[in-house]
């Protein structure tokens, strides 16, 4: 019986709870998200900035990337312009189209 005299008996305590649940953490304020949204902007303006100096890419190396995203946003609303519905009637007028060969053989013989 004499080892377990040491143990604690009540509630636990946790670390950094200050006495009630949830007590310890601190709530964000306005003026914390504001610092938080000006620090954000100021990064990526930094960023952008180093972007810029380290930009050693020649003149149709960037006219190439713009080009490529120009057909990549193309294709993009080229897909999102069709619902579903028209799509499957597209692919459907032309599996018409296809000839025999293209057709799922039969597997059973007997029928």
């Amino acid at each position: 019986m004499a080892d377990y005299e040491a143990v604690q008996r009540g509630p636990l305590r946790l670390k950094g709870s200050g006495g009630a649940l949830g007590a310890g953490k601190r709530k964000k304020k306005a003026k914390d998200k504001a610092q938080i949204l000006e620090q954000i902007v100021s990064s990526k303006k930094q960023e952008e900035e180093k972007k810029r100096g380290l930009d050693k890419r020649t003149p149709a190396q960037v006219a190439y990337e713009k080009m490529q995203e120009k057909r990549q946003m193309e294709r993009i609303l080229k897909k999102a312009s069709k619902t579903h519905k028209q799509r499957v009637e597209d692919f459907n007028r032309h599996l018409d189209t296809l000839t025999e060969h293209y057709d799922i053989p039969k597997v059973s013989w007997t029928k």
